[in-house]
């Protein structure tokens, strides 16, 4: 790895990696799909995801290899006097570059990312079957101060 990691918004170019890495992993390997050709889905998502202005789809890369990926979603709410949140989703990194600093570096360029679109919180959530992620994050300094659900559909 590089001395320098570069962030950069995803390109369509980017997709193969990002999916290899969302599946490279104990829970995505149930869930996602790696395949060539890519399903349809993931490029439907994409473009979707491209097109909102709210969302950016965000890869570290060392040189021209992609290393890792996040979503990060601004999201306008009542409460909170009408402020802004950013939701970090989908944080994954390279095997190979695992425990070497990129997912610190990917949060926290989110962070800063989240404060320029000023936003007064960043929140994530993590897998309980990822203790070790959640242990991650509260070194980053995130709180853990809620219960979250989910339905699945």
């Amino acid at each position: 790895m590089k001395a320098e990691i570069k962030f950069r918004l995803a390109t369509e170019k980017d997709l193969d990696s990002i999916v290899a890495m969302l599946a490279d992993d104990m829970l995505g390997s149930k869930r996602e799909r790696y395949e060539n050709p890519l399903p349809k889905s993931y490029i439907k998502a994409f473009n979707a995801i491209t097109s909102d202005p709210n969302n950016e789809l965000v890869v570290a890369c060392d040189d021209n290899e992609v290393i890792g990926v996040q979503q990060i979603t601004f999201t306008p709410h009542i409460t909170h006097q009408g402020g802004w949140r950013a939701t970090i989703e989908g944080v994954r990194t390279l095997a190979s570059v695992r425990r070497k600093g990129v997912g610190t570096e990917l949060i926290k360029w989110a962070i800063q990312r989240a404060e320029e679109r000023g936003c007064h919180l960043v929140q994530l959530t993590t897998d309980k079957k990822r203790p070790d992620a959640l242990r991650f994050y509260e070194k980053l300094g995130f709180k853990v101060t809620h219960e979250g659900l989910k339905l699945k559909l």
